[in-house]
């Protein structure tokens, strides 16, 4: 089968690789119609998770109808159409009986997380979507069928950024008439725009620095708008504006922010895991007794965090990959009634041929690119 594989750092190419083949007794083989690059894949080609070897199937957004099953699936059946969450979950462990499903204590023996697909041995290495067929460990637990009447678009993004935008909304504790600040206007971040307002939030200020993103932002009723580069200190600025800082802010940036010269020095020496430029804006945008939801993906350890900042001011501090599992049914039953659509950031539609020029694209900000699908 064709896939988009790692070759190294910031290489990809699509290759013929072997087809995935039943194991386990609860796995099933999934014929691939969509699958889509995102934020935190870039993660892997920039070199910032480890352990990730060269031929490794990437993608962790997948759907499309089951071609196989092993003889103990009893949820799906062969010609279902299904999206698959992105954390690979047994279903059985405290961690998933509790909700905790992205933190599955079985299905990756190389950590202590829970595997995710295409994301490297250290997350358990499984091989990802971004290829024609994929195989799905724990069947019965994770994959959801679809409504025939809802296109792959409408559906695709149940596998993350739905309910990762929604659960770190959530997880913010955003709500009526409250001040929320999205930092990045990324996929993750314009969907956290959407579920703040559909929360009832009151005011919602969206910080970036790619324009063209910005604008997009822009589009949604009520959000304001700050460029990062266009203010010395972004978070002060924050704090002056809504007279104190705001109730919630939620970084939807993670490894993707901006660096400092020194941040790139130490992340090249693996001092630290990426930027801390959200979180210290965060810190100073907040209000004494606020919230900071961390919904982008964040490496290691990180020198010099502004732990002390947090502390001093009662803030509370949430972070984490998102349970997947918990979110499909409410955020499907919503998309179903036409109270929410995520569709818009939606840029480009490429074949999986194409994967190359994607990640490209999508990598360096090219064409106005915010979110690509592959179609195999």
């Amino acid at each position: 089968m064709k896939a988009i594989v790692y070759e190294g750092m910031r290489d990809v190419k699509v290759k013929n690789v072997r087809d995935p083949e039943l194991i386990n007794g609860d796995d099933i083989i999934v014929k691939v119609t969509s699958t889509a690059i995102c934020g935190s894949d870039l993660h892997l080609i920039h070199g910032m998770i480890p352990n990730m070897p060269k031929g490794f199937v990437l993608g962790h957004e997948t759907m499309g109808i089951v071609e196989e099953i092993g003889k103990e699936v009893h949820e799906v059946k062969k010609g279902d159409r299904i999206i698959v969450p992105f954390p690979i979950s047994c279903g059985h462990c405290w961690f998933c009986e509790h909700d905790l499903w992205s933190q599955c204590d079985n299905s990756n023996l190389n950590g202590e997380a829970g595997a995710i697909f295409g994301y490297s041995n250290t997350f358990g290495g499984y091989d990802g979507g971004q290829a024609e067929y994929l195989r799905v460990p724990y069947a019965n637990v994770g994959p959801m069928k679809i409504p025939e009447e809802l296109t792959d678009e409408q559906a695709l993004f149940l596998t993350d950024i739905l309910p990762t935008s929604y659960w770190g909304v959530e997880n913010g504790g955003v709500k009526k008439d409250d001040t929320v600040v999205v930092l990045g206007c990324g996929p993750v971040g314009l969907l956290t725009i959407k579920w703040a307002a559909f929360k009832g939030a009151k005011r919602i200020i969206a910080v970036d620095y790619i324009d063209y993103r910005i604008k997009h932002a822009q589009k949604y009723n009520g959000v304001e708008v700050i460029n990062l580069e266009e203010h010395d200190n972004t978070g002060e600025y924050i704090k002056e504006i809504t007279h104190g800082g705001a109730d919630v802010v939620i970084d939807c940036v993670g490894m993707d922010g901006k660096m400092t010269a020194v941040e790139k020095v130490e992340t090249l020496l693996k001092l630290q895991g990426g930027s801390k430029s959200a979180i210290e804006v965060a810190t100073q945008a907040v209000r004494k007794g606020g919230t900071v939801s961390l919904v982008g993906v964040y490496g290691a350890r990180y020198n010099m965090f502004p732990l002390g900042d947090f502390f001093a001011r009662n803030i509370t501090l949430k972070m984490g990959q998102c349970p997947v599992h918990s979110y499909v049914d409410p955020i499907l039953n919503l998309i179903q009634d036409g109270k929410f659509d995520g569709t818009d950031i939606i840029t480009h539609r490429l074949s999986l041929d194409k994967g190359e020029h994607a990640y490209e694209i999508f990598d360096k900000k090219i064409d106005d690119c915010i979110k690509v699908i592959l179609k195999p």
